[in-house]
């Protein structure tokens, strides 16, 4: 690659380190917020999911926009709103406006997301280049995550607004860089043809809804009146999309793209990952800063090991993913999640750091190294440039809607058993168990893909990869 290639990547490998930097920062920081606004842990979860309803509710029409109007320009707006709203975010008061904040960095990171992921899969050739590009970047998103708690536990002890005012610069950084080192593209041009409105208003509100009914179901409660009639509209809703895009000449989402095994296997392996994952950090954070009564920085420093192994180890997953294919590597990450979830059921009033905290951080390190790569290669390749933003998008909005219903899962389980020093609540190892399962769930959906034969292709591309493949697609 040219030095102008390679700093291009880096901006982009830069985006996604902020977004996890900023995720994890706001995660280690959630006690000390909660305490400084008495929030309970329903309403402190919106912390969380505030942001995760901007970012999965308007993933799909950021990644489509990204297609349809430049990736290069809908990345460097959204990367400008983002700092925008990081810096109001380290000044409001109110806990609405803080909510409302992280909304909006939602809907940023909604389309720097799959704009950067689509940049790179339409500058790599699809097989060893991409991947290798491709694992670099999903490296750097993971390991932003487990930087952030370093970072975030030192920050926290000066403040907690100062996790959300150090994103700021971080953006505006990445803003200029990206004005310099990203290739402008050819402009689209598809005229007023190319807008599928009426399938954008449709898709972004079911999206939304669906996001919103399920963090709010844990205080509504499940079987309430609100929880199902949300429900129901949200199945309206996507019936309605369904019947536009068969009807409209350029949909926002071709439905033929659904039609092949990896991308669906993606998907749902995504949803997987992330909907263990954040339910476990927010019992984990509950946990380590409540019961065991560490400080935010010792609780970083714990957990730094797993960063480490993300840092260092997930950009080699390209090779792995060449040599053995997509879904035999993310079978192994969720092996190894399924083996951190077990290991940390035994916790108890004593931090047994050795025997239960290191090795659940370790596994879950290599959990993520191995999947993020691995599924983001998975659903992007075989995709025609096109469409690879919606691809992208697609797999980008699995993730984090897997989150926020993880995320609800946890919280109706706890939220009537508050931790104290030196106890766990029994709804605690509930909680665990049910993160337990979803990770189950994707390695049953890995495995369910080795049997089709998808993880035997030896050099990482899909096995249908290839024009006539793509168009069998259609």
């Amino acid at each position: 690659m040219t030095p102008r290639l390679w700093g291009a990547l880096i901006v982009l490998c830069g985006a996604l380190f902020l977004d996890g930097l900023d995720v994890s920062m706001v995660g280690v920081a959630l006690p000390s917020i909660q305490h400084d606004l008495g929030l309970s842990n329903g309403s402190l979860q919106w912390i969380v999911s505030g942001y995760v309803l901007g970012y999965g509710g308007l993933l799909l029409l950021g990644g489509r926009t990204a297609d349809l109007l430049g990736r290069r320009r809908i990345f460097l707006w959204a990367i400008g709103v983002f700092a925008a709203a990081s810096l109001l975010g380290g000044l409001v008061d109110d806990p609405a406006l803080l909510i409302g904040t992280r909304f909006v960095k939602g809907v940023a990171a909604a389309f720097t997301a799959p704009a950067g992921l689509s940049i790179i899969t339409t500058t790599f050739h699809e097989g060893p280049a991409r991947n290798r590009a491709l694992s670099v970047y999903t490296a750097c998103g993971a390991s932003g995550f487990s930087m952030g708690l370093i970072l975030g536990g030192l920050l926290t002890e000066a403040g907690w607004r100062w996790t959300f005012l150090l994103p700021a610069p971080v953006a505006v950084l990445i803003l200029l860089a990206g004005l310099r080192l990203i290739p402008r593209e050819r402009a689209p041009h598809r005229g007023g043809r190319g807008y599928d409105l009426a399938g954008a208003a449709t898709s972004t509100a079911a999206l939304l809804l669906l996001v919103y009914a399920v963090v709010q179901a844990p205080a509504a409660g499940w079987l309430s009146a609100r929880t199902l009639g949300s429900l129901a509209l949200v199945a309206a809703l996507v019936a309605a999309f369904v019947a536009i895009e068969r009807r409209v000449a350029h949909p926002l989402l071709r439905l033929g793209i659904l039609r092949s095994a990896r991308l669906r296997g993606a998907n749902l392996s995504a949803l997987a990952v992330t909907g263990a994952y954040i339910g476990f950090q927010f019992i984990a954070t509950l946990y380590i800063q409540n019961v065991l009564s560490w400080s935010p920085l010792e609780m970083a420093l714990g957990l730094l090991p797993g960063g480490l192994v993300v840092a260092f180890g997930g950009p080699r997953v390209g090779g792995l993913v060449n040599r053995f294919g997509t879904a035999r590597v993310a079978a192994a990450g969720f092996v190894a999640f399924l083996a951190a979830y077990l290991i940390f059921l035994r916790i108890d009033g004593e931090p047994h750091y050795p025997t239960v905290i290191l090795p659940t951080m370790l596994l879950i390190g290599a959990g993520f190294a191995l999947t993020f790569a691995a599924l983001n290669i998975q659903a992007t390749d075989g995709v025609g440039d096109e469409e690879q933003g919606l691809a992208s998008g697609l797999v980008q909005t699995a993730f984090q809607i897997g989150g926020a219903i993880g995320l609800a899962g946890v919280t109706a389980i706890l939220a009537s058993d508050a931790p104290t020093p030196g106890r766990v609540p029994g709804s605690f190892h509930s909680a665990l168990a049910l993160v337990t399962g979803v990770a189950l769930v994707g390695l049953l959906v890995s495995v369910a893909g080795l049997a089709r034969g998808h993880g035997r292709h030896r050099r990482g591309l899909a096995p249908a990869a290839g024009p006539g493949a793509r168009r069998g697609e259609r």
